[in-house]
């Protein structure tokens, strides 16, 4: 039966009290909170309604003693850490009011995401005039034409005789007007805010709460959720923050983009022996802190192997992220390279994943068996994988249709990469993008007989797998376009003396496979059969002691 828990305190505050607790940093926006995006209209529609006496909803709040990584600035306003004699609040719900509050308030710019756009939160204004009728808005973002009586917000909440004086010599008021100006002051000084706080310390309760009160909104990722958990002032640890510093140690050798998932479930397989979500939630603050660096180092590790051992260069023909994990695994526990029998083993399990679609499902289960079967070749055994490969010969490749999001494809993609393709005009090495390999039309792919072509003449399975060639990406569009390889490679003949060569690094041959004859199915035949010899080395290797 489940333990009754503590009820949440409804509470009121005014509004100079919210601002006050912001600035002493007691109230804080959790950084897994989705940041401001409210336009200025928005804000001064919200003011409008409290000057109004209408309800503008429930802040939801948790007070605890813990402390989460948190918004540090509103705009250009820094915000002070919380004392450390105090407890913090935390806002659950309601962070785009509170911020708009307090962007208000105190006259923010903020810079819009994406946009080099700064919104002025000063701009805001308070029409003074009497007259207005009674569904008009009296908080508007933009002064009508009529402006002599409009003030701005920041001068109606700092209202007293100083400003008056400033407001009387500038905008010509008079007495009446300061009045509505007092009172509309007065309006927002004794508006009650309407708080629920809550008082659990647990953060699993927190995010609980934050999970079903934004059922319509945000939905925190299993990665926001750790970086919630494992925040640590004292260790000066953020997850977020280290893990931003590994993307950009990875973008610098071609491997952005990758997961936060896989150094969760790097961690969670050290620390737990499995990668469940529920496993990576319970594991030990400290311990994950403690475990970081290693986990790191090792993720790092096994993205150098795969560009160097197996020559992929960039992430995007990398079958799946998930592969990272089990060879970050290794290098955890290892710490060096797999070499000999060691590597053989680990290249077959490489290319049977990739080429059996095994990430495709239950990912959480077959890292778990990833983890022991690493175990077990450490300890001097083949591994315990079982992991079929749905091809069965050369004439399966051929039916293949091309498609950047296939494990399979990429697998292929792997397979070109490792043979270090030569551009065909001039023998140069092809430089691999990722910004040019994420769909199936960019530039560094190339059907080596060209769709349009095969189209024009009435041929069919134009986008096979075995069509694809990774040249450079000026060739492709501006040299090639729509010719066949039996108009481009003569040309191209000309200027490379050495185009077998650079053909040869495509699993091409020059002459036998149909180029001169424009003989499309021929050209298929033999490069599948090219292909498969290299797929059945790579998954069924051939140790020392079977030669």
């Amino acid at each position: 039966m489940t333990t009754p828990r503590p009820q949440p305190k409804p509470d009121s505050r005014k509004y100079q009290d919210l601002i006050s607790d912001i600035e002493k940093g007691v109230i804080k926006i959790p950084k897994f909170q989705r940041e401001f995006v409210w336009p200025i209209e928005k804000t001064a529609a919200l003011l409008d309604s409290i000057v109004k006496g209408y309800p503008i909803g429930t802040f939801i709040l948790w007070k605890t003693n813990q402390r989460m990584a948190d918004v540090k600035e509103v705009g250009s306003i820094s915000l002070p850490p919380t004392p450390d004699d105090r407890q913090v609040e935390y806002v659950l719900d309601g962070q785009q009011r509170m911020t708009s509050l307090f962007a208000a308030y105190r006259g923010a710019r903020i810079p819009r995401s994406g946009s080099k756009k700064i919104t002025d939160f000063a701009e805001i204004y308070v029409n003074l005039d009497p007259t207005l009728p009674d569904d008009a808005q009296i908080v508007v973002h933009e002064l009508p034409e009529k402006a002599g009586r409009c003030v701005s917000l920041k001068d109606v909440l700092a209202l007293n005789r100083n400003v008056e004086k400033r407001l009387v010599a500038e905008l010509g008021l008079g007495d009446d007007d300061l009045d509505v100006a007092d009172k509309f002051k007065q309006a927002f000084a004794t508006y009650d805010f309407s708080l629920v706080t809550l008082t659990r310390e647990d953060i699993d309760s927190a995010i609980e709460v934050f999970t079903r009160i934004n059922t319509g909104g945000s939905v925190l990722t299993l990665f926001e959720i750790m970086v919630a958990k494992t925040y640590d002032e004292e260790r000066k640890f953020d997850m977020q923050v280290e893990w931003n510093k590994v993307q950009t140690d990875l973008e610098e050798v071609g491997y952005d983009g990758v997961s936060p998932s896989t150094v969760m479930q790097l961690l969670a397989l050290v620390l737990a022996g499995e990668a469940k979500r529920s496993t990576i939630l319970g594991l030990d603050k400290i311990k994950v802190i403690e475990t970081w660096p290693k986990a790191v180092g090792a993720i790092k590790s096994a993205i150098d192997h795969f560009r160097t051992a197996y020559r992929i260069p960039v992430s995007a023909l990398l079958p799946y992220d998930s592969l990272i994990v089990p060879f970050a695994y290794w290098f955890f526990v290892k710490r060096y390279e797999p070499a000999g029998r060691d590597h053989l083993l680990m290249r077959k399990f490489f290319w049977r994943s990739s080429l059996g679609y095994r990430y495709s499902s239950a990912v959480e289960s077959k890292l778990a068996a990833d983890k022991r079967a690493i175990d077990d070749i450490i300890s001097g055994g083949e591994g315990t994988w079982d992991i079929p490969v749905h091809i069965t010969g050369a004439e399966g490749l051929i039916g293949i249709n091309f498609a950047t999001g296939n494990s399979l494809c990429k697998a292929i993609l792997c397979l070109l990469a490792f043979e270090q393709p030569r551009n065909f005009h001039n023998d140069g090495t092809v430089l691999l993008d990722n910004s040019y390999l994420k769909i199936a039309s960019s530039k560094n792919f190339h059907h080596f007989f060209p769709k349009d072509h095969l189209r024009t003449n009435g041929v069919g399975n134009e986008n096979s797998v075995v069509n694809i060639t990774l040249i450079g990406a000026d060739l492709n569009k501006r040299q090639i376009n729509a010719k066949p390889p039996k108009v481009y490679i003569p040309k191209f003949e000309a200027s490379n003396r050495t185009i077998s060569g650079s053909l040869a690094t495509h699993l091409i041959d020059r002459h036998g496979m149909g180029i001169d004859e424009d003989d499309y199915g021929a050209f298929l035949s033999a490069r599948a059969a090219k292909l498969w010899t290299k797929i059945d080395e790579l998954v069924h290797p051939v140790f020392q002691s079977e030669e």
